[in-house]
């Protein structure tokens, strides 16, 4: 329940309409409606004075908006990821596809549009492993999990953590293999074309 909610069910609990529970914390009216339509917040000293007036903790009266703005953060931090694991994919997909077009259409030009676009996804690529850093998350089952707003059990989570070095290494591994692969690639095809 959010705190304009918390407000106004407590002072019709207490049968008090907005201009007496206004005069009991010394504010004004507009300012009670306000904090009940949402438009406002009320300040620390009105909060001590509203939860003392209505018998609960701070804590108990404000709960509910410290519960949303944990859930709004955590969606806003996932659709950040999302948003940069995307551009992150198709822009090393433009890295591995475009060299050879490229090149040959626009010469010192299109490698001058490709190394830029290698820039990008380097930067894109940072800004996904620090996501990745800073919600622990590094195996794919951690990683969509997140992704999908739910959390691991401590059984599943610790499994996931002893993943972790071996499939670092399979990274490491694989990477360097597609990294040759696509290398060889380009330049048979440049050699060709």
């Amino acid at each position: 329940m959010n705190l304009s909610a918390q407000i106004k069910n407590h002072r019709n609990a207490l049968a008090l309409s907005q201009e007496q529970l206004a005069e009991k914390i010394f504010v004004t009216r507009q300012s009670v409606s306000n904090w009940e339509n949402n438009k406002t917040y009320p300040d620390i000293k009105s909060l001590l004075m509203l939860s003392e007036l209505f018998g609960i903790s701070i804590d108990e009266l404000i709960k509910g908006d410290v519960n949303m703005m944990k859930r709004e953060i955590s969606e806003q931090e996932k659709t950040d990821f999302l948003k940069d694991s995307t551009l992150f994919t198709v822009l090393f997909g433009m890295m591995l596809v475009l060299p050879i077009p490229l090149s040959k259409l626009l010469g010192w030009i299109g490698w001058g549009i490709w190394t830029v676009t290698v820039a990008a996804t380097f930067y894109y690529g940072f800004r996904v492993e620090r996501h990745k850093k800073k919600h622990n998350i590094q195996t794919y089952k951690e990683i969509l999990a997140f992704t999908e707003g739910t959390s691991l059990s401590e059984i599943e989570r610790a499994r996931e953590e002893g993943k972790r070095p071996y499939q670092k290494f399979l990274q490491v591994t694989g990477f360097a293999l597609l990294a040759f692969v696509v290398t060889a690639c380009i330049y048979l095809m440049y050699r060709l074309l």
